[in-house]
């Protein structure tokens, strides 16, 4: 596959994903105890969307050995971080659906029912952990190869930086109303509306270099396709 096809794919991939998480999150905060309909279509989107994802967590890899094949390693630690994610992120939206459909009256299924206590680490600081590690190489990627644009690798650092200042906040409770707790809203909800908006803007800017590699000289090689993306800035 060449390398414009790789990042137009990634990129819609990637568009379509944060689309779905970015929907999702705001059915979050709409009541206090939400109704069943509620838990069952923001983990319908949540699923959607990190089903799409992993797509794009893919192409991002296989764009890092295209463009460079001695980061090969690097770009299994982005789809391998990428990928347990998705799978960290659909186990607590289950035990969610789970609670709403077999609990009789409507409940927070966040840190009510069977299953709450659990999801806590899940949707929290795991998730934290593992988004930091993708996020930290991903910027490395793109800082050493010039794949992407420069802001991406600087907001990449930052927002894994991010991350990983909520890894503590498993010391602070679990009141969802906290923003800073094992199941606060900072911790979880706002960290994945966060995400969302950086990955849209990330595929947007792989859809732009879709268009600049389509130039044939883009497809001569990965030191070509190198040296001829990472000159611009935005």
């Amino acid at each position: 596959m060449s390398q414009t096809a790789i990042r137009r794919y990634t990129g819609l991939f990637g568009l379509v994903a944060s689309i779905l998480i970015v929907v999702q999150v705001p059915l979050y905060f709409i009541y206090e105890t939400p109704p069943d309909w509620d838990v069952l279509t923001r983990s319908l989107l949540g699923i959607t969307g990190c089903t799409v994802y992993v797509v794009h967590f893919l192409g991002l890899g296989e764009l890092i050995r295209h463009v460079g094949p001695s980061y090969r390693w690097l770009a299994g630690v982005v789809q391998s971080a990428g990928l347990l994610w998705v799978a960290m992120v659909f186990v607590p939206q289950s035990m969610e659906v789970g609670a709403a459909i077999t609990v009789g009256h409507d409940i927070d299924t966040t840190t009510e029912g069977p299953f709450a206590g659990a999801q806590y680490l899940m949707q929290g600081a795991v998730s934290r952990l593992l988004m930091g590690l993708f996020l930290i190489a991903l910027g490395i990627a793109v800082s050493r190869l010039g794949l992407l644009p420069r802001w991406v690798a600087r907001s990449a650092h930052v927002l894994a930086a991010i991350n990983l200042a909520f890894l503590p906040a498993v010391y602070f409770g679990d009141d969802a109303a906290d923003f800073y707790s094992a199941q606060g809203w900072g911790t979880t909800a706002s960290m994945g509306a966060l995400w969302s908006v950086w990955t849209l803007a990330v595929s947007i800017s792989l859809l732009r270099s879709a268009r600049r590699a389509a130039d044939p000289a883009h497809d001569r090689g990965p030191a070509v396709a190198a040296g001829a993306i990472g000159s611009p800035a935005s």
